[in-house]
This record gives C-alpha cells, structure tokens and sequence, in this order.
C-alpha cells in the first residue's frame, strides 16, 4: 500500500484530536491532585483555616486545604449536587449534540473546550464518587481568601475566558465590516 492510498484515521475522532487530548489531560490532572489531597490532607468540612488542617505552601498567599464543595463556583446552588451533576451530564451532552453550531472543528475552539469538558468530567466524578466537589486550592489576598477551587474549576474558567476572548475577537465568516 502507498502513502497515498494509506487508510485515513476515524474522521470523527480524528477532526476532535485537540479537544479529546485537552480533556484528557486536564481530567488526568484534575483527578491525580484530587486522589494526592485526599490521601494526605484530612478533610475539612468546615472550611476553616489555621486548625492545622491546611498546608502553607506560600506563606500568607498560597495554601493547600481538603474541602468539599456541594454547590457550584463559589457554593452557588450548595447542597444541590445532584441538581449540579444533572446539569454537568447535560451541558457535556449538549455540547456534543450542537458541536459543529460550537464550531469544534476549529483548534482553538477545540482548546477551550477540551479545557471546559476535562473540568466538567472532573468534577461530575467528585459528585458521584463522594457526593461533592473536593476544592483543595487555597488562595489569600490580604484579608480576602478566595474561595477554593482545583484543577477542573482551572480548567472550566479558562476554556469559558478562552472561548469569549476568542468569539469576540473573530468576525463570523462571511461578515465584512459595518456598513
């Protein structure tokens, strides 16, 4: 067989490579650091700091802290999730319904959401697995602590950034300039 006349990888798989690859590895890095905290960091259910229960990383900035969070960012809809993991099943099955109307074709839309579906399994296997969200990264400003997150909450923020950043510099094809 020549190059030529080589078969052609699954078109399917092969057009979402970028994405598949993003969410992989943003899941893979989401849930290594969650099985790490879990293992060595007791957990905290009163999301308290300075019982000996978080770890300073970076003195007063960075600190390390096993949570649970049952609600969405920054405990929006606490104790709903069920609810929330309803809506993680939905929005990865929406995505992949209205994939092409997303543009996923498209690398860079494929990056953002490769980031945003690696955070949404992420954290829709905390859900199932222990009934919450295990948020272990700790972050102070001053007297402000910003709430914790982990490496899903990192990745569903920066695709959705990366996705509007990206949607409002593109002009839609065929678009000319104003008239």
């Amino acid at each position: 067989m020549t190059p030529a006349q080589a078969p052609v990888p699954s078109s399917r798989w092969h057009a979402y490579r970028r994405l598949w690859r993003l969410l992989a590895l943003t899941l893979v890095l989401d849930q290594a650091t969650k099985l790490w905290v879990v293992a060595r960091i007791p957990y905290n259910p009163l999301h308290s700091h300075g019982l000996g229960q978080d770890h300073e990383v970076i003195a007063g900035f960075f600190y390390l802290i096993h949570v649970g969070n049952t609600g969405a960012a920054w405990s929006i809809l606490s104790g709903r999730s069920l609810l929330l993991a309803g809506l993680a099943a939905a929005t990865l099955v929406a995505i992949f319904f209205w994939r092409h109307a997303l543009g996923l074709r498209d690398p860079r839309h494929q990056t953002c959401f490769g980031l945003l579906c690696g955070g949404v399994v992420g954290n829709l296997i905390d859900r199932i697995a222990h009934g919450h969200v295990v948020d272990f990264i700790d972050l102070h400003f001053g007297s402000y602590i910003y709430p914790t997150f982990n490496v899903a909450d990192s990745g569903i923020c920066i695709g959705v950034l990366l996705y509007l950043w990206h949607s409002l510099r593109t002009p839609e094809p065929g678009a000319g300039p104003p008239a």
